[in-house]
């Protein structure tokens, strides 16, 4: 019995000791990657979202909770604000975030737009966090460096990689020399210095990583290997894993933190065991020649901690939203505010879910999952809609619309974009329900599969009780296109028609698995 009781805690422990990939099953691209003592942090690009560039925090590289956002305001335009003119899948590309010991001071870069590149800093990663004059010069899809000497180097390009020495406070060029010519598209530059050797990493999008290795200095001069080329992905029906960053655990173990093309769901991270060779130069730990669909645990002190999922109820509590949320374009701040509850006013008069201001969003977790909304619409007026949308370039929603004293529960679909990212087709109403006459409170519910090897497909359903739901409108179809970048959201859209001046309280958001 005691060998029976043994071997059944050893099974126990060993099936315990497994992480999956995809670690997180979120739309999280463009990963950088660091660790400040035992704690790790990952950044990722949101293009047209604000805030923006989230940063996620883990004791483990497996278990990741939101901690705060490097960008707090899209501040590069009119066109942010979704006023009359619109950003969509401009802004926050491949960006960079490092944390500087001597000075305690975390450092966020990005180019926008091609043009110039923006400095944050914050002393933590839930902020306060500083915008500092841009540089004049585009650090394309860059990386952070800082030597043991303190002194700060940019790594950046595409084909074309330079490096740029900063100023003592990192916050200007001091020099910038072009290191690395590439006989193919090379992009994503992380940049490190690991046992007096420097490496840049970058990727050949959309399916491998190469390593450049200098032993000479920042400068060069370098040569490249693969990291991983074509391997096979830990996720039916998408890309192979490339992009991304490599990071230490305190005890000296390495992993590389890629991300997959799975769409309609976005980029998904993966993360896989690196060790070097004798000469220095990294190796990504496959199975059976593929990124393993599991590996061991990261070997961590203390054991993984606790950490906020994106599963579960929001009830808004308190008076700030949580770093999960993120703004389709920058929101009018006077048009919404956080008291235990998300009270939204009509920011914008349209018919156009893509013009409309403050719609507010949250990444879908894949494979699958349902968001419902509890909604109290006895502030709304002539005109008005309010409800939850699937949100991306091909859109549809669920919600209310509101014709003088009646209202009525509707299922829009084909909400689309151009090639430019213009709204081509508003939508048209497939399905209606009437709302009975007094109601004041609805939930609403959004189911999205985004699983790459389904259907992938969505659907709407509405109750009057939050007990018995009625689905309404067709199942729709996602696009699995990658142009756009991100991912579909679940979108909480308020808009006016025909005047500004109604309010809508949500009091819940509840996701669950699907």
């Amino acid at each position: 019995m005691k060998a029976s009781i043994a071997a059944l805690s050893l099974a126990t422990a060993s099936a315990v000791a497994q992480y999956q990939n995809p670690v997180l099953w979120e739309d999280l691209a463009d990963i950088d990657i660091l660790r400040v003592d035992d704690t790790f942090y990952y950044s990722a690009s949101t293009m047209h979202y604000s805030p923006g560039a989230p940063i996620l925090r883990s004791n483990d590289l497996v278990n990741w909770e939101y901690a705060g956002h490097s960008v707090p305001v899209l501040d590069w335009g009119s066109k942010y604000d979704l006023d009359g003119e619109q950003a969509y899948v401009k802004g926050i590309w491949a960006s960079f975030l490092n944390y500087r010991p001597s000075t305690k001071t975390f450092y966020w870069g990005g180019c926008i737009e091609q043009r110039q590149t923006y400095i944050y800093t914050a002393p933590a990663v839930d902020g306060p966090w500083e915008k500092h004059d841009p540089i004049d010069h585009c650090y394309y899809d860059a990386g952070l460096l800082i030597d043991d000497d303190d002194k700060m180097y940019v790594a950046y390009g595409n084909t074309q990689i330079s490096v740029a020495e900063l100023s003592e406070d990192g916050l200007s060029e001091v020099s910038s020399k072009q290191v690395f010519q590439g006989d193919f598209t090379i992009e994503g530059s992380r940049f490190y210095k690991i046992d007096g050797k420097y490496y840049i990493l970058v990727t050949r999008p959309p399916d491998a990583e190469f390593v450049l290795m200098s032993t000479e200095g920042p400068f060069g001069p370098y040569t490249m290997q693969p990291l991983v080329d074509r391997v096979s992905s830990p996720i039916p029906s998408t890309g192979s894993p490339h992009q991304g960053g490599i990071v230490s655990t305190p005890n000296g173990d390495w992993y590389y933190m890629a991300f997959i093309d799975a769409y309609p769901g976005g980029r998904v991270p993966v993360l896989a065991p690196v060790t070097f060779d004798g000469q220095g130069w990294p190796t990504v730990e496959l199975v059976n020649g593929g990124w393993g669909q599991s590996y061991p645990n990261p070997a961590v002190s203390g054991g993984a901690k606790k950490v906020k999922k994106s599963i579960g109820k929001d009830t808004f509590e308190g008076t700030s939203l949580s770093h999960e949320w993120e703004w389709n374009h920058n929101p009018d701040t006077t048009k919404f505010s956080v008291d235990n509850a998300l009270y939204l006013q009509a920011a914008t008069v349209t018919d156009d879910l893509y013009a409309a201001r403050n719609t507010l969003t949250r990444r879908i977790p894949g494979p699958a999952s349902a968001a419902t909304i509890v909604i109290d619409i006895s502030g709304m007026t002539d005109g008005d809609h309010a409800g939850i949308a699937l949100l991306r370039d091909q859109s549809a929603s669920i919600g209310i619309k509101r014709s003088g004293d009646a209202a009525k529960i509707v299922m829009v679909n084909g909400i689309t974009m151009a090639e430019d990212w213009s709204t081509n087709n508003k939508g048209e109403e497939v399905d209606s329900a009437d709302v009975p006459s007094g109601t004041e409170k609805l939930w609403l519910r959004a189911k999205a599969d985004i699983d790459p090897a389904s259907t992938g497909s969505g659907s709407f359903e509405y109750s009057t009780d939050g007990e018995n739901f009625t689905p309404l409108g067709n199942e729709i179809t996602f696009n699995r296109e990658w142009q756009f970048f991100m991912g579909y959201r679940f979108g909480i859209f308020y808009y006016a028609t025909q005047a500004i001046g109604g309010t809508v309280v949500v009091s819940e958001f509840d996701v669950a698995e699907a």
